[in-house]
């Protein structure tokens, strides 16, 4: 038996929200807002990430919101939200967002999107979370690619912050002879 104070299985907390979209959620286009969509995403990642952790969580970054597709006034809208990978406090949260017509029955994937989330004790400090069980090959592979890409945004932060790698604008104003602007000074 496993001891579910320390470990949780992904399934534990995964988590599935769904709402319709309503003409107050549109914009003049008559498409659902993004803004309305990422607080969405963002209640399904606290939801799903309070759960594992047994605490208040955080988010603490958003990474990979791409809208492939518009939604539409009167769709479904379902979150689905898994913990993807565990740290000592924080938890990677793994979003997939579909959109339902329920007239037509046609299903579109909108966006998928990463949420780290902090998990808080009662002194409004970091605390531990339970560790994850990984009990399917698809939740090893997400927990792989959660590692990758942690380390992809640490080697991005570390050379954005490396004075040795602080962009010269002199020395860089050649990059801007093929892009879309003008230099006026």
């Amino acid at each position: 038996m496993i001891d579910t104070q320390h470990f949780r299985p992904v399934s534990y907390s995964r988590t599935t929200l769904t709402e319709l979209m309503i003409p107050s959620y549109a914009n003049f286009g008559g498409k659902i807002h993004g803004g309305i969509l990422l607080s969405l995403m963002d209640k399904a990642a606290y939801a799903c990430a309070s759960k594992h952790a047994g605490n208040y969580c955080v988010t603490v970054t958003v990474e990979g919101v791409h809208f492939l597709q518009p939604v539409e006034v009167g769709e479904l809208v379902s979150l689905k939200a898994s913990v993807n990978y565990v740290g000592n406090t924080s938890l990677m949260v793994g979003i997939r967002v579909i959109a339902e017509n329920v007239k037509t029955r046609m299903i579109k994937h909108t966006n998928t999107s990463y949420f780290t989330m902090v998990a808080k004790g009662d002194d409004d400090r970091p605390t531990p979370v339970p560790g994850l069980i990984l009990e399917k090959r698809e939740d090893a592979r997400r927990f792989l690619e959660a590692i990758k890409r942690r380390e992809l945004s640490k080697r991005y932060q570390t050379e954005l912050s490396n004075s040795k790698t602080i962009l010269q604008v002199e020395d860089e104003l050649h990059l801007l002879q093929q892009e879309r602007c003008k230099v006026a000074f």
